[in-house]
């Protein structure tokens, strides 16, 4: 065996091959400006994903399913919170129209305005329950929009819980938190901008 041997494909090539083409043992080169691919690993296409695009998730995420089960029970909270409330500002007209009361100008002040608070207090717990049943039920073929709106409701709702009501806010608070946060994930991500299916 000798350094010059041209059929021994582990010697040093001397030269080359005529025609600048390399010897036999040698990966080919390729053109300057083409990229290379590695041996043995075939090039896969791009993983393609999400909104306009097929691939995207085909079945709800267990955090958004959660996040939709969560808003429900918001959903039952506000029906109690407009049960309580309703039931003071019922006992606030009793106490005002009492007798030994009627005469006290700054309780009836008082009880006008409580009354009416109150009443006010049933119809937005009835009316934001009503808000998060709508948003649930759009989880199933809501977009990015359902999306967005669940997160802002979910910021307000935490805020509420915490002031005024932060007697009876604090589980509020908590779901919606944990809404916010199972909907804002990467997986809702994907679930809310996935290809929407044509409805027929």
């Amino acid at each position: 065996m000798s350094f010059g041997d041209p059929n021994n494909p582990y010697g040093q090539q001397q030269g080359g091959q005529p025609g600048g083409q390399p010897g036999y043992g040698y990966p080919q080169q390729a053109p300057q400006g083409v990229p290379q691919q590695g041996y043995g690993y075939p090039q896969a296409p791009p993983v393609q994903g999400g909104y306009g695009y097929p691939g995207g998730p085909t079945e709800m995420p267990g955090g958004v399913k959660a996040a939709r089960v969560m808003l429900y029970v918001i959903a039952g909270l506000q029906v109690i919170g407009a049960i309580i409330f309703a039931i003071a500002a019922a006992a606030v007209n009793a106490a005002k129209n009492d007798a030994t009361l009627k005469d006290d100008v700054q309780f009836q002040q008082l009880a006008d305005y409580s009354g009416g608070a109150l009443w006010g207090f049933v119809v937005f717990a009835v009316l934001w329950g009503v808000f998060a049943v709508v948003l649930a039920v759009k989880f199933g073929n809501g977009g990015n929009g359902v999306r967005i709106t669940t997160i802002v409701f979910g910021v307000i709702t935490a805020v509420l819980g915490i002031y005024p009501f932060i007697l009876v806010g604090l589980v509020h608070t908590v779901l919606a938190i944990l809404v916010t946060v199972f909907v804002a994930k990467s997986d809702g991500g994907a679930w809310f901008n996935r290809q929407q299916q044509p409805q027929h």
